[in-house]
C-alpha cells in the first residue's frame, strides 16, 4: 500500500481488526520512509447484483429502496433501530446466499414480507397493502384473515 504522504511504496501493517460493519478489515498502516501512519479498510469484492423490475427493466441492488419501505411499514410500531438493523441482514444474507447475478424484485418483496411476518404483523400488512397493490378493502380483509388464521 502507497503512503498517502510520501508516496512510499513501501508500508507495513501494524495492527489488524473487523471494521465495525463486520464486513470490512481495518488496518492501521506505518509507512518505512516517512514514519506516518495511516488506516485502510479492506473489503471483499462483490459482483453487483441485478434486480429484475415488475416491467423487466433491471436496475443494480440497492439496500436503501428495500430499507426505506421496511421503515416506512414499521413507523410509529415497537420495533427498534437494531431490530430493522438486523431484520436488514437477514433479508440480504438471503438474497446474496442464493448466488445469482439477476433476482427478481418479486422475490425480494416475498423474502421482505415472509421476515416482516415474522417481525411486526401490523407492519408487513403495511407492506403488504403497497407492494402487493391491494386494489380495495376486499383484498386488504382477506390478508388480515391470512395472518390471523395462523
Amino acid at each position: 500500500m502507497k503512503c498517502p504522504y510520501c508516496n512510499n511504496p513501501d508500508t507495513k501493517v501494524i495492527d489488524s481488526r473487523p471494521a465495525d460493519d463486520g464486513s470490512s478489515i481495518r488496518r492501521r498502516r506505518a509507512c518505512d520512509e516517512c514514519g506516518k501512519r495511516f488506516t485502510t479498510y479492506e473489503k471483499v469484492e462483490t459482483i453487483p447484483l441485478i434486480v429484475i423490475k415488475k416491467d423487466d427493466n433491471r436496475e443494480q441492488y440497492d439496500r436503501r429502496k428495500i430499507e426505506s419501505g421496511v421503515l416506512s411499514a414499521c413507523y410509529k410500531r415497537p420495533v427498534s433501530a437494531d431490530q430493522i438493523q438486523k431484520f436488514m441482514e437477514e433479508v440480504e444474507t438471503e438474497i446474496f446466499s442464493r448466488e445469482e447475478k439477476e433476482i427478481p424484485s418479486k422475490v425480494i418483496g416475498e423474502i421482505v414480507m415472509d421476515k416482516l411476518k415474522e417481525l411486526d404483523a401490523v407492519a408487513y400488512v403495511r407492506f403488504a397493502s403497497v407492494y402487493r397493490e391491494f386494489k380495495d378493502v376486499n383484498t386488504f380483509v382477506e390478508e388480515l384473515k391470512s395472518i390471523l388464521d395462523k
